[in-house]
């Protein structure tokens, strides 16, 4: 009993000290600039980048802007972007497929227009869904975690640009556990996988504008990359202090804050030992 009353206490005070944070940020910096993300950066300054072309959209619920507006429904209404298809990773294009189950092609119900799954019969673009196709664009949120599937699906998508001689255009965005830590091993040789494609640290400490340099550059991608990056980013910054509304990523990542509890306990889970509290209401807080 004194066990739980003390586990109840401590709980409380973490509580209590993450409003305080956030209530203290908020009344001490009223004035200070807001951190303008890669897709309000692109429709603002970039769109030379996709005149007279076809594009691609690569997103999810996460590829918003802070008003909440879809990339995808944006996109779809700009009179300068011919958006012509949509490609959905895990979770689906809407964000409605439970983790792991595998995902069709079909149709967008806002737009009505063509969505590829990258996370059903195909990880990676093929020819015929490139084929009528210049440029791909990236606007997905990232976790800052290396066991995310998100960032190979952009991986396979600059693989097949390179391959096919698409453009990728990434929209970057906040790391939500900052720029600065950098924790965890590397995925050893024989261990590669769609959760960890790449040897980088479990807490990588990039955005996901820098990770697509990195596996452009350093991994040998070498597709025709452009990052169009954020405003008044900087690399201290939780996402609390971005002044952003979050989005969750997927099911599992209902709170910015649960990218700083999977972090800690997101590998217990996939090695199947305990369970971290998926399919609860704090998921990898249990």
């Amino acid at each position: 009993m004194f066990f739980y009353l003390l586990f109840t206490i401590v709980m409380l005070l973490l509580t209590a000290s993450v409003v305080l944070k956030q209530s203290v940020n908020q009344e001490s910096h009223p004035d200070e600039k807001m951190v303008v993300l890669g897709v309000e950066n692109f429709l603002r300054n970039h769109l030379n980048l996709v005149k007279g072309k076809k594009v691609g959209l690569i997103t999810n619920p996460s590829g918003v802007d802070r008003y909440l507006n879809s990339t995808a429904d944006e996109f779809f209404k700009h009179p300068d972007i011919d958006l012509t298809a949509l490609f959905g990773p895990e979770h689906g294009i809407r964000g409605a497929i439970y983790a792991g189950e595998k995902i069709s092609d079909e149709v967008d119900p806002h737009t009505k227009l063509p969505v590829f799954s990258l996370y059903g019969k195909h990880r990676k673009p093929t020819a015929e869904m490139l084929q009528n196709l210049d440029v791909l664009v990236v606007d997905i949120q990232d976790i800052g975690i290396r066991a995310y599937t998100f960032i190979y699906t952009m991986a396979k998508v600059m693989e097949a640009a390179a391959e096919f001689d698409k453009e990728v255009i990434v929209l970057d965005r906040p790391n939500p556990l900052g720029g600065i830590a950098i924790e965890g091993n590397l995925v050893q040789e024989g261990f590669f996988s769609f959760v960890g494609m790449y040897p980088i640290p479990y807490r990588h400490g990039m955005t996901i504008g820098e990770l697509a340099k990195l596996f452009n550059r350093e991994f040998k991608i070498n597709c025709d990359l452009t990052v169009i990056p954020m405003l008044n980013w900087e690399r201290n910054m939780f996402w609390d202090d971005t002044r952003l509304p979050w989005v969750p990523t997927s099911p599992h990542v209902p709170h910015w804050e649960t990218t700083l509890f999977m972090s800690a306990t997101g590998l217990f889970g996939e090695l199947r030992t305990l369970s971290e509290g998926v399919g609860y209401t704090s998921p990898f807080e249990i």
